[in-house]
C-alpha cells in the first residue's frame, strides 16, 4: 500500500478511490473481441505504481490465455512519484509484457487519451502495434509541468506529424476506429493478394524512351487511383517510429471484400529514408498478423541529397530489402510507374512482380547511366537498357503485364 512509507499516500489513496469510483487509476475488462485496459484520470492522474502494474499484468496475461487482442485506452502522467523507483520499474514490466503479447502474435492498439505522457506514453502507448491519437490530446515524454514549453509538438497532431502516430480521431470516433483496427487486424489469411488492373494505357511502348515518356506522364494513374479502386476502404499505417514520415509512401491495411491485405504504395516522388523504414515496419506488421502484402512501385528512386544521406537513405532501404526477405507472408508487386533503380527494387516482391503497360523498370533512370557511362544517345540507352515491360517479362524480372 505505500513501500515508500511516503507521508499521507494512504490518505491520498482513499480520496482518489472517492473521487473515482475505482480501486487503482487502471481498470480492464475482456470482451469478446479484446481485453481493454482503461486508465482513469481522476485517480492521482492516472499514474501508474505496482498495484497498477499488476492490473496491467493481468490484463495481458488473460489476454494471452484466451488469444485475444490488447486495447489500451490511456490517460496517464506517468509514473507515481510516491512509490519512487518500484514506480518506474513497471515500465520495464509493461515493455515485457508488450514483448510477449507481440511474440505470440496478438495485436495491441493503443489510444492516446488527454493526457499521455511519461513513461506510460513510451511503453504501453508508443510501443503497441497501432497508435491512435485523441484530437487535442496532449501527448509526450515530457508532462506539462516539466517540459520546457508548450510547443504544439506535445499533442496528439504533432506526434502524428513526427510520425509517432497512425491517425488522429475526435473522441466520438475513438470507439469506431479501434472496431476498425480489430477488424483488419485479426482477419489475415495468408493468401497472396490479387494483382490490381492497369488504370492506364492498355497498349505496350513500342521503344523504352517511349515507356520512360509514359511512366512520367502527369495524366498517368498514380497509387491514389490504383488503392481507390482495389480496396473497398482503408486505415492508414503512418510514420516510421522514428521521427519521420514520407507523404511519397502510402502505407495501411485495406478491406478488399471479406478480405484484409496491408499495402504500401509509392507516390512517384524520391521516397525519403522514413518511407522505406514505414514500409519495413508494415512488412513486418503484416508477418505478424499473417496479412498478405501489396506493394505499388512508384519512384524514379530513392531521395539522395544530404538530408536523406544524414538520415540514413542506404541503412533504411537495406532495413526494408531485409523486412521484404524475411516476410513470412506472400507480397505481391504491381510497378505502376517509374521502377528507379534500388529505391524500387526493395519494395517489391522476388517472385510475384507484375507491371503495368504505362510503366517501367530500370537498374538507373536513362539519364543518369548516359552521365555515368558518358554517353549522349539517351534514348538508345533506353532501348539497351531494356526497361520496357515486355522486356521485363522476357528477362524474367516481371511475372506479367496486368490488364484493364
Amino acid at each position: 500500500m505505500n513501500p515508500l512509507g511516503w507521508p499521507g499516500y494512504e490518505e491520498q489513496l482513499g480520496r482518489a478511490r472517492a473521487r473515482s469510483g475505482g480501486v487503482e487509476s487502471v481498470t480492464w475488462r475482456r470482451s469478446a473481441r479484446a481485453v481493454e485496459i482503461t486508465f482513469d484520470f481522476r485517480f492521482l492522474g492516472g499514474s501508474v505504481g505496482t498495484a497498477a502494474g499488476a492490473l496491467i499484468e493481468e490484463a495481458f496475461t488473460e489476454a494471452r490465455a484466451a488469444r485475444l487482442p490488447v486495447v489500451s485506452r490511456i490517460a496517464t502522467g506517468g509514473s507515481r512519484m510516491q512509490e519512487g523507483m518500484l514506480s518506474l520499474r513497471q515500465l520495464q514490466r509493461v515493455a515485457r509484457l508488450c514483448a510477449v503479447h507481440r511474440e505470440a502474435g496478438l495485436p495491441h492498439v493503443s489510444v492516446l487519451g488527454d493526457p499521455t505522457t511519461g513513461g506510460l506514453w513510451a511503453s504501453l502507448g508508443a510501443g503497441a502495434d497501432v497508435v491512435i491519437g485523441v484530437a487535442g490530446a496532449q501527448v509526450g515524454f515530457a508532462g506539462s509541468r516539466v517540459r520546457p514549453s508548450d510547443d504544439p509538438a506535445y499533442t496528439a497532431e504533432g506526434q502524428f506529424a513526427a510520425g509517432t502516430v497512425d491517425l488522429v480521431v475526435r473522441p466520438d470516433e475513438v470507439d469506431a476506429a479501434v472496431a476498425r483496427t480489430l477488424s483488419l487486424l485479426t482477419r489475415g489469411d495468408a493468401v497472396p493478394a490479387e494483382v490490381p488492373r492497369a488504370l492506364g494505357a492498355s497498349e505496350l511502348p513500342r521503344d523504352g524512351w517511349g515507356a520512360v515518356s509514359r511512366a512520367r506522364a502527369p495524366e498517368r494513374p498514380r497509387a491514389a487511383a490504383y488503392l481507390d479502386d482495389y480496396f473497398d476502404s482503408r486505415m492508414p499505417i503512418s510514420g516510421d517510429r522514428a521521427g519521420g514520415v514520407d507523404a511519397g509512401m502510402l502505407c495501411g491495411i485495406g478491406q478488399r471484400g471479406e478480405r484484409a491485405i496491408a499495402f504500401a504504395a509509392q507516390t512517384g516522388t524520391p521516397n525519403t529514408p522514413a518511407g522505406f523504414r514505414t514500409a519495413a515496419r508494415l512488412v513486418r506488421l503484416a508477418s505478424r498478423f499473417a496479412l498478405p502484402v501489396l506493394t505499388l512501385v512508384d519512384t524514379p528512386g530513392a531521395a539522395n541529397d544530404v538530408a536523406a544521406e544524414k538520415a540514413g537513405v542506404g541503412a533504411a532501404i537495406a532495413d526494408l530489402f531485409g523486412a521484404v526477405a524475411e516476410a513470412r507472408v506472400p507480397i505481391t508487386t504491381l510497378v505502376i510507374g517509374e521502377g528507379g533503380s534500388g529505391g524500387a527494387l526493395a519494395l517489391s516482391s522476388p517472385e510475384h512482380t507484375w507491371i503495368t503497360p504505362d510503366a517501367y523498370f530500370s537498374v538507373i533512370a536513362p539519364e543518369l547511366a548516359a552521365a555515368i557511362l558518358k554517353r549522349d544517345d539517351v534514348p538508345q540507352l533506353a532501348d539497351d537498357l531494356r526497361l520496357r515491360p515486355q522486356d521485363l517479362v522476357e528477362l524474367g524480372v516481371a511475372r506479367g503485364i496486368s490488364e484493364r
